[in-house]
């Protein structure tokens, strides 16, 4: 599933392609007809990200809510855009580019008042200047679930999946099972910032890669992907280089080092 760097990066591209513009919205797949009529023809005021939820803001008072899910994807084409390719839901057609939304969990118009109680429901994002990290703090510290657990509750903190949370963990020597209410204060915030920072530079590189390029002897656009994190899928620790463990918390897979996390 995409996490949160994907989406607020889909976010900063689709403002610049399509807000304050008149946007031709179609179902090419049939399955959102109605919904891309009400969003045909209106004109784009904003969009923004919460966590892994993208919404489109027209100047109708309509809201696009969408979510990825596991196998969603939105992809780009110069306008005006060739057929379709496979099972489009939603075409977005702007000035200078088309965005095709293909397999999400959630394509819908919904009203600002449902945009609010959806991120009633979500914790803190550490992409969004106006997220509070002692929400996050506290939530996790009340919690006797494992830290390993919480890190993908979108509750707790929004955007963060698989890959983000078993790096972050690895980075800070903690090991995945340990309880929320165990972690210090000073712990949580370093984890907020570690994750605010790789967050923010996955935005910008438009991908993950969370060790240094430079000691690998590459850049970001050459390293390999199995190169870029330092713990996710691998076999050897990126720190010790000991074997990797898979770990099951919370019915989740996640990997760890049991030399360097505990």
């Amino acid at each position: 599933m995409p996490e949160g760097h994907t989406i607020h990066r889909l976010a900063r591209d689709q403002r610049v392609d399509l807000v304050g513009r008149p946007v031709r919205a179609s179902s090419p797949q049939g399955r959102f007809v109605e919904g891309a009529g009400r969003l045909d023809g209106a004109t784009s005021q904003r969009v923004e990200a919460w966590g892994k939820h993208l919404f489109h803001t027209f100047a109708t008072g309509d809201v696009l809510h969408v979510h990825l899910g596991l196998i969603g994807k939105f992809r780009w084409r110069p306008s005006p855009p060739p057929a379709p390719v496979g099972a489009v839901r939603l075409r977005l057609e702007g000035q200078a580019r088309t965005w095709d939304l293909s397999g999400p969990i959630i394509c819908a118009v919904v009203t600002p008042d449902d945009v609010d109680a959806t991120i009633a429901r979500l914790g803190p994002d550490p992409l969004r200047r106006d997220a509070d990290p002692q929400r996050f703090v506290d939530r996790v510290r009340r919690s006797r679930k494992a830290i390993g657990g919480l890190l993908l509750d979108q509750d707790v903190i929004a955007g963060i999946g698989n890959v983000y949370r078993a790096e972050v963990l690895w980075a800070l020597g903690i090991d995945p099972s340990r309880p929320g209410r165990d972690l210090s204060t000073e712990e949580l915030l370093a984890m907020w910032g570690w994750l605010r920072q790789q967050l923010s530079l996955g935005v910008r590189r438009n991908r993950i890669v969370t060790v240094d390029p430079k000691a690998l002897g590459t850049t970001v656009s050459r390293i390999r992907r199995q190169d870029a994190v330092a713990v996710y899928h691998r076999l050897d620790c990126g720190r010790c280089g000991g074997p990797v463990r898979r770990l099951v918390v919370a019915g989740r897979r996640i990997d760890a080092c049991p030399a360097c996390q505990t």
